[in-house]
């Protein structure tokens, strides 16, 4: 289980490391913002896009195999980024990384899903959500001390040792599990990747361009458009295919897979969208330096940590409506109190004690639906359901960084009657170390709080989600055989006791129990 998760955090903080890295990249290469910010863009891009063709591929050719193809291919392209001569090279080397990350992240969970039976996924998963909680406030903690003692290189090399580490440890503790004979939909992969691209691209560099053109006949609505549309045709061609489809649509027929989807990608737009004006806050109105103002979020990942167990132990006996369900009205809540924080005058330990209570609302959120998302699938399917969960998390994330910076152009530009290129004027300066007058602090301190209403009230649809959980099938099951064993008397043996069940869902023990999950999803 560590292997796994040493592999899923480093790449999950890669996507965080380089945001207070920009002032150190600007001179170090002589570029100008725009080209800085393409070193976490393509990184992004090229993650998200094919997170549902390396799902599948991880069913066709072993979890394992993929998993630690990836990890090599990002550990030697984090290699490459430290070693960059110029911003062009590292790009490069950033988009290669995103692929090896894009090969990691659905075996990680898929690995999970098929090693540890349905009723005892609940510690292994929450450990997994955990991690992606923790990493995103670890990332810019972790990337303000490597910048400030080594250097922006660091930020990159830091990787190598970390992944030679979890390389050894896949080879040795994570099992090598048997693949299954899948054909591949290369239609539907060119269908997904082509959709994907130009949609995330469209979303994410929209702000980039005013929502205007691009280039030639080619504008930011008409790639979103066209993704849209490709991702349309994508969908009815996963309708017609019936030997086997990218992403089998009878996945959505297990209702708590598909309210799962819809929860996370409300948690992921609204961790996203949360973070970065809260650090421009920290650092402009508060005057504090990037990892001083991070280490104001850090009680959060603490908490994450702390109850990442507890929760898991809960996962397992609960229904997941009574975690999830108010681990998401936590979130809000906790959002909303951040919001109503940030201002100049606040003190350093309300900001904390806020973000307690969002450590403890993530731990809530992550395990239980990531747990409950998979719990019911096939396990012949845990890799096309462990990508279709990363992408819908993954589009979460960029649909909150767009959204957000363009709901705070507007509240800057009604409290300040500026432009939008405030914002990335902002954080460069905040960045760099300098602060805004008092004059002016106040009232960018409130347009920056305002745009937090978006996600702390967006977060609320996924609370909606969560309480329309049914009860998972393992707790239907333990509760059947409960009352038949009290129905019996108690010298009648349990059929749930442990010897009936084997405590490996790839074993031939599990085959019944595999069909009768087949059947309950339906035939393609």
């Amino acid at each position: 289980m560590w292997a796994l998760v040493i592999g899923f955090f480093m790449i999950l903080v890669d996507s965080t490391i380089v945001s207070v890295a920009t002032p150190a990249l600007m001179r170090a290469f002589d570029a100008d913002v725009s080209a800085v910010l393409w070193v976490t863009s393509a990184y992004l891009l090229a993650y998200a896009v094919p997170l549902l063709i390396t799902g599948r591929l991880g069913d066709r050719l072993g979890p394992k195999r993929v998993y630690q193809t990836g990890l090599l291919v990002f550990t030697l392209a984090s290699l490459w980024c430290g070693l960059s001569p110029t911003i062009g090279v590292l790009i490069t080397a950033r988009v290669v990384q995103g692929l090896g990350a894009a090969c990691m992240t659905p075996q990680t969970m898929a690995l999970i899903t098929r090693t540890f039976p349905a009723e005892r996924r609940g510690p292994a998963m929450a450990l997994w959500g955990a991690t992606a909680g923790v990493a995103t406030l670890v990332g810019p903690v972790l990337g303000g001390l490597l910048i400030g003692q080594f250097g922006w290189e660091w930020i990159f090399f830091v990787n190598v040792p970390v992944g030679v580490l979890g390389l050894v440890l896949a080879a040795r503790l994570v099992p090598a599990l048997p693949t299954h004979a899948h054909s591949f939909d290369w239609v539907g992969v060119a269908l997904s990747a082509l959709g994907l691209f130009c949609f995330v691209f469209g979303i994410q560099e929209g702000e980039t361009f005013d929502w205007g053109v691009i280039w030639g006949p080619v504008s930011v609505p008409t790639l979103i458009g066209a993704g849209m549309l490709l991702l349309g045709i994508f969908l009815w061609w996963q309708s017609r295919v019936r030997v086997e489809p990218l992403v089998p649509l009878r996945l959505f027929r297990d209702r708590n897979f598909t309210l799962a989807n819809i929860a996370i990608t409300t948690v992921s737009f609204t961790i996203t969208s949360m973070i970065f004006p809260f650090m421009i806050y920290a650092q402009l109105v508060r005057g504090l330096s990037p990892t001083s103002a991070a280490l104001l979020l850090a009680p959060q990942a603490l908490a994450s940590i702390v109850l990442a167990q507890p929760v898991g132990k809960l996962v397992d006996r609960v229904h997941p409506r009574a975690l999830a369900g108010p681990g998401l009205l936590l979130l809000s809540v906790s959002t909303f109190t951040l919001a109503a924080l940030m201002t100049p005058t606040s003190a350093a330990w309300q900001i904390l004690l806020a973000a307690v209570v969002l450590g403890v609302a993530s731990s809530l959120v992550w395990g239980p639906l990531s747990t409950t998302a998979n719990r019911n699938l096939p396990m012949r399917m845990a890799g096309a359901g462990a990508g279709v969960y990363n992408t819908t998390r993954q589009m979460g994330a960029v649909l909150g960084s767009a959204a957000i910076a363009a709901l705070m152009q507007w509240r800057l530009s009604v409290h300040l009657g500026g432009s939008g290129t405030q914002v990335t004027e902002a954080a460069g300066a905040g960045a760099a170390g300098a602060a805004l007058p008092p004059a002016v602090a106040e009232s960018f301190a409130q347009a920056l709080a305002e745009s937090l209403i978006l996600p702390a009230g967006l977060v609320l649809l996924g609370c909606i989600a969560a309480v329309c959980f049914e009860r998972p099938r393992h707790l239907r099951a333990s509760s059947t055989a409960t009352t038949s064993t009290e129905a019996a008397g108690p010298g009648s043996p349990s059929p749930a006791s442990p010897s009936a069940t084997s405590a490996h869902p790839d074993t031939e023990a599990s085959t019944a129990t595999e069909a009768g999950r087949v059947a309950d999803l339906g035939a393609g």
